[in-house]
């Protein structure tokens, strides 16, 4: 019998376990503190006791242990440093994938964020004038390219620019929507919950599918601050519906003096041949004459998360001088990413956005990409069954939710594992891989395959295996 006393004792204290060579060496070389470390060893030496009460360690285990006591410290120091956000290989089809990430950074974005963010930056200072700078001018300056003659500010999210609008324009007033635009997004963003923080009372006009001029002309009155027209996002009324064209808004907004904000969402800067047809550019609603446009910056815009507020210089004067502004402004990072993509919008480097790249991918090219990629899987994977084939993709963030992208890539069968076993275990590699399931069989869409990603994606299925 395994006298358990003798077991405990022979744990090794934790200062005698944190002064070994072996650990030491590993601390001064890794730059981790000591006190770090002590927890990461009581972790261990904790689930050694747990394990000689329950009779599950016993003498043999114990030397074991006690052979190599380092290892072990050193994995749970790991295993606590472990990030949580890790690369993910998206073969999902959806180019704007809200839970990925939404629109991967370009990489000339990205290397922009890492070679200054390491160090200080003119981020207010004016080099020239040798004195304090705007913040925003990385942005104002190409916006007022890709904009011209109107004014921009950003803040960290389009929830922002929408809540800073109203509370700007319409606080303790009355805000006019048409009641099929209060809407629901991710993360339960309501519009009347936004309206409620913003301390503007909401105005609901017309039906769920039919909203007309006439609804807006009976609401308006001497309270009013504001006529808010909402992106329907990921949702559509079909059948019997009528909605309000934005210039008969504008018309009515000039003649009783009230501004027209639309949040068109998604922030659709340029035209992208048959991905986003139905999907106004931000100039267009500006032309139409909307006073305010609010947008994000990681959908279609294809960079980080930001939200802007674009048009009318006065009421973005305004939006900017408010308190809630300093509470929402962009960081360095995401200023240096978003200056580095805007100016490949300006340049017309297009195709050097990942996710206009991808949406603008017609269906040869990747049917071609989709064939070499069925053929390296199947080198790789001789007993499963790869077959290429046609897909269907989907813009994602809300956009053209009822347009399908044409598209190719390769659907898996293992004759071992079904495909829900496969997404699993190809969702604990390294890079995760994520596909989608569907009649029996694993699909990866290459339409959201960035470059090089074939390769990674094929030894992913290497390390499920046969």
């Amino acid at each position: 019998m395994v006298d358990l006393a003798e077991l405990y004792r022979r744990i090794p204290r934790m200062d005698e376990l944190l002064d070994h060579p072996r650990l030491e060496e590993w601390m001064a070389e890794s730059g981790v503190s000591r006190e770090f470390v002590r927890e990461a060893a009581t972790h261990v030496l904790d689930a050694l006791r747990e394990s000689i009460s329950a009779e599950e360690l016993g003498a043999t285990d114990l030397e074991a242990f006690l052979g190599d006591p380092v290892e072990p410290v050193v994995r749970a120091s790991e295993a606590l440093l472990e990030p949580h956000l890790r690369r993910v290989v998206n073969a999902t089809g959806v180019v704007i994938h809200t839970n990925l990430g939404r629109a991967p950074w370009s990489p000339r974005a990205a290397a922009r964020v890492a070679d200054l963010a390491t160090g200080y930056t003119n981020l207010e200072f004016d080099l020239d004038g040798g004195e304090r700078g705007g913040r925003e001018r990385p942005v104002q300056r190409f916006l007022e390219r890709l904009l011209p003659g109107h004014a921009v500010a950003v803040v960290n999210n389009n929830a922002a620019a929408i809540l800073l609008a109203l509370n700007t324009l319409a606080q303790e007033r009355e805000v006019v929507v048409s009641r099929g635009e209060l809407v629901e997004i991710g993360g339960s963003f309501r519009i009347p919950d936004v309206m409620e923080k913003g301390f503007c009372r909401l105005r609901e006009v017309g039906t769920t599918n039919r909203t007309r001029i006439a609804d807006y002309e009976a609401a308006v009155n001497a309270d009013t601050g504001m006529i808010l027209s909402v992106h329907p996002s990921n949702y559509r009324v079909v059948g019997f519906t009528e909605s309000t064209p934005l210039e008969q808004l504008v018309e009515l907004g000039a003649e009783r003096d009230v501004p027209i904000v639309e949040d068109m969402g998604s922030g659709h800067l340029v035209a992208t041949p048959g991905a986003t047809d139905a999907e106004p550019t931000v100039a267009a609603r500006l032309a139409s004459g909307a006073d305010l446009v609010t947008f994000s910056g990681d959908k279609l815009l294809g960079g980080p998360q930001a939200g802007f507020i674009v048009g009318n210089a006065e009421l973005v004067e305004r939006c900017r001088a408010n308190p809630l502004y300093r509470a929402m402004r962009l960081d360095k990072s995401t200023l240096l990413a978003l200056e580095a993509t805007l100016a490949d919008y300006v340049a017309g480097r297009l195709d050097a956005i990942p996710a206009l790249a991808m949406l603008r991918a017609d269906a040869s090219t990747l049917q071609e990409r989709a064939q070499r990629l069925g053929m390296q899987l199947s080198e790789a994977l001789p007993e499963w069954m790869v077959e290429v084939t046609e897909l269907e993709s989907r813009v994602g963030g809300g956009a053209a939710p009822e347009v399908g992208l044409p598209s190719w890539g390769v659907a898996v069968t293992s004759p071992n594992h079904g495909p829900d076993e496969i997404a699993r275990q190809l969702r604990r590699c390294e890079p995760a891989v994520v596909g989608r399931v569907a009649e029996g069989r694993l699909l990866l869409d290459v339409r959201t395959l960035l470059d090089g990603e074939d390769d990674l994606l094929t030894a992913a299925f290497l390390q499920v295996g046969p």
